[in-house]
């Protein structure tokens, strides 16, 4: 028999197994597990309860007693519903420990979420478990948000939504849309003029699942209407329920036959043919016009393998556009015309909705076009050819003059008859060299070749005639507006209106090349008390950049590419309006794009024009004349021409010599060259207004470079008269004399 000792060991083992496996088993437990005995005291927990009650985690040891738990809970504020009512939060959980309690919801501060149940136990203890369910809520949270999100979104929309029964149709949901178009209805049926239709629509969208663009009349609020649906079928709170879209399509109908009515009556040829046939699905009036009322559009070319030729293109590049080709008008004549088209899918078939352009008149237009494009051309290179024979003229000037003004005094000088005669072949020969420089000079200036009055309105009406029809083809819009009762002009009708067509195509030529701007405008006023007409050409193109606008007048400039422009255009227009007294210009000014201003002097008023003759009569006093000339053989002649007359003249070399005569000596009249060194004819001009105001009306050039752009703009500053070399007498002894009765003297 096994001794006392040995049975109080068994039983110690079998205990202390017993424990092990209790202690086990409560760990393995998903959830938080604590037992307390009849005194509430803590006897053991497993470790998933104190991770569930971290706030209190050193707390949890056996003998810990619950009120004491408690208690410490609320004081840490680990529990929401304990926040400010500490006491009264204990006090419930006491009263309750002994009772059976269920999924009773703990929410902790910490956002986590328990279900706790306590169970009391026989020997007057009692059983906590905890279940954590913090996942569960945030799906139960985001699915009330969810559904939440879709009914704020479907009610803020506009669109017409319903949510029905598949079987009798009975409304669930309809947006704020469903209900303003269908009214306070119970049923999807009543929304359905022929209740047949719906059963055909449920029966459909049953078998597909799912149905879009579904096109049927519907009704609400007695009247009826096209309309298109959209449906699906998905499952609500354990049924299926169809889930719709209403779209009215009243005004798309109505839309349609507004389109139907618009190309009926639309003045373009439009049409619609099969691709694959050509068979003519609609055809405008226009193109009943054009083409006849031929079933297929295989009849309307000239050629037969024409149409297969644009079919390909069309279908290789989905859209033509203007492609040109030899068409039968439906009375059997042959025009040449251009189509523009796309290739569509309609009702699933290639179709071909296109315009044909009948090109007649286009083309004669660009014929003209052509010829007068022809005629600028030359005209440009007549242009560039006076550049080099102004600068040949310009260099025989000096000595020319020299040669012309000696021979004419010389004849008035001798009086032996052989002398005389061999004067007369010089000076014969002389003046034949001066008229080829003249002649040279004109054709550099591009002198008007016929002057009489002209209409304004019908220059520029020309000039858009020519210029105004490709820029129109571009897209460029030009528009033309002047004033009423413009006064005529006294110029060369087809120079100015080579001037203003050079202006229009630039502008349209930047418009295009640039892609930016689409509009070209021509205004015309008079001004300064209608002594003048001033011409503006204005577009909203990329203008002209400031670094090149000091050189677009100059002659062979260009910004073009190589082969697309000569640099002639503008320095041909600047030759043409300074050769009629005019001036043009680009406004500094304008706000975008580019604008040039052309003033031009009006015609003058019959009976109202006055010559010189009788004002230059009154000027035969003899005066004082300063000559300035760094060509002091030129400067001699003149100063002896003028000596003759009985001037007292003074000859210096530069414009710092003339200076030093202004400040000790007063002249009646100063003539000046204006390419010197040192001071030069510009310096001296500003100088006399700025030190010797007065002078200013009593100065005169006399130079050999009229064609130099710098030369040119001092003359036009300066706006005082002047005489090409080679001089002759006569000419000088004018100038001096218009000069004297303008100033009046010295003593005026």
């Amino acid at each position: 028999m096994a001794s006392e000792t040995d049975m109080d060991t068994d039983v110690d083992t079998g205990s202390d197994r017993f424990h092990e496996l209790l202690s086990d088993a409560i760990e393995s437990l998903s959830e938080g597990f604590a037992l307390y005995d009849d005194n509430r005291k803590l006897v053991v927990c497993n470790q998933k309860y104190i991770e569930m009650n971290a706030g209190v985690a050193d707390l949890l040891h056996p003998g810990l007693d619950w009120e004491i738990l408690m208690r410490e809970s609320a004081r840490r504020g680990i529990y929401h519903d304990a926040i400010g009512r500490e006491d009264a939060w204990v006090s419930d959980r006491l009263q309750t420990t002994h009772d059976y309690v269920t999924d009773f919801e703990l929410v902790q501060t910490d956002g986590t979420h328990y279900l706790v149940s306590t169970h009391p136990t026989k020997m007057g203890g009692f059983v906590v478990t905890r279940t954590d369910i913090s996942d569960r809520k945030k799906a139960e949270a985001a699915t009330r948000d969810g559904d939440l999100l879709i009914r704020t979104v479907l009610d803020a929309s506009s669109a017409i939504v319903t949510m029905a029964r598949v079987g009798d149709g009975s409304l669930i949901y309809r947006s704020p849309a469903a209900r303003e178009l269908f009214g306070d209805t119970k049923s999807a049926r009543d929304h359905y003029v022929n209740p047949d239709d719906r059963a055909d629509f449920v029966t459909e969208l049953l078998a597909m699942g799912q149905i879009d663009n579904y096109y049927l009349r519907v009704q609400a609020k007695g009247r009826e209407f096209p309309a298109s649906i959209s449906a699906r079928i998905v499952e609500y709170r354990g049924e299926d329920v169809i889930v719709s879209s209403v779209v009215d399509l009243t005004k798309e109908v109505e839309a349609q036959q507004l389109i139907q009515q618009v190309l009926e009556a639309c003045p373009i040829p439009l049409q619609m043919t099969k691709a694959a046939t050509g068979e003519t699905l609609f055809s405008s009036p226009e193109t009943l016009a054009l083409f006849g009322n031929g079933d297929s559009a295989q009849s309307y070319y000239v050629e037969a393998q024409e149409r297969a030729r644009y079919l390909k293109e069309l279908r290789a590049a989905g859209v033509v556009r203007n492609r040109k080709a030899e068409y039968i008008k439906g009375d059997g004549t042959r025009f040449w015309g251009a189509v523009s088209a796309q290739l569509i899918d309609f009702k699933g078939e290639e179709v071909i909705v296109s315009s044909t352009r009948d090109m007649t008149d286009e083309l004669a237009l660009q014929e003209e076009l052509a010829a007068q494009r022809e005629l600028l051309y030359q005209n440009e290179k007549m242009s560039a050819l006076g550049e080099l024979l102004a600068g040949v003229a310009h260099e025989l000037n000096n000595p020319l003059s020299i040669v012309v003004g000696h021979a004419l005094m010389l004849q008035e000088d001798v009086t032996d008859p052989e002398t005389q005669r061999r004067v007369a072949k010089i000076g014969a020969a002389a003046e034949r060299c001066a008229r080829i420089v003249k002649t040279f000079l004109a054709m550099a200036r591009q002198r008007p070749t016929s002057m009489e009055r002209v209409n304004l309105d019908s220059v520029i009406g020309s000039a858009l005639d020519v210029a105004g029809y490709g820029q129109q083809q571009d897209g460029i819009q030009i528009a033309y507006a002047p004033e009423a009762d413009l006064p005529e002009i006294l110029a060369d009708a087809d120079q100015i209106t080579q001037v203003v067509i050079n202006l229009v195509m630039n502008a349209g030529q930047a418009i295009k090349t640039s892609g930016l701007g689409d509009q070209i405008r021509i205004t015309a006023r008079p001004v300064k008390a209608r002594s003048q007409i001033e011409i503006a050409i204005s577009d909203n193109g990329p203008g002209v950049p400031d670094h090149i606008r000091a050189r677009i007048f100059e002659p062979f400039f260009t910004t073009k590419e190589i082969g697309s422009g000569t640099g002639i255009g503008l320095a041909f227009c600047h030759r043409i309006i300074h050769s009629h007294n005019g001036q043009i210009w680009l406004d500094g000014q304008a706000v975008s794009g580019s604008r040039f201003v052309i003033r031009l002097p009006a015609a003058p008023q019959n009976g109202t024009a006055q010559g010189d003759s009788a004002r230059v009569a009154e000027a035969q006093a003899v005066g004082r004349v300063l000559v300035v000339d760094d060509e002091e053989d030129i400067g001699a002649l003149i100063a002896e021409v003028l000596k003759r007359e009985g001037y007292l003249v003074d000859q210096v070399g530069s414009g710092a010599q003339a200076l030093e005569r202004l400040a000790g000596q007063g002249y009646d009249v100063v003539l000046s060259d204006l390419n010197m060194p040192d001071v030069d004819g510009k310096t001296l001009f500003a100088t006399l207004k700025r030190e010797h105001p007065e002078m200013v009306s009593r100065i005169a050039f006399i130079t050999g470079d009229t064609m130099g752009p710098t030369s040119q703009k001092t003359l036009q500053e300066a706006g005082r008269p002047y005489l090409e070399k080679p001089v002759a007498p006569e000419e000088l002894r004018q100038l001096v004399q218009d000069i004297m009765a303008e100033g009046g003297g010295r003593d005026a």
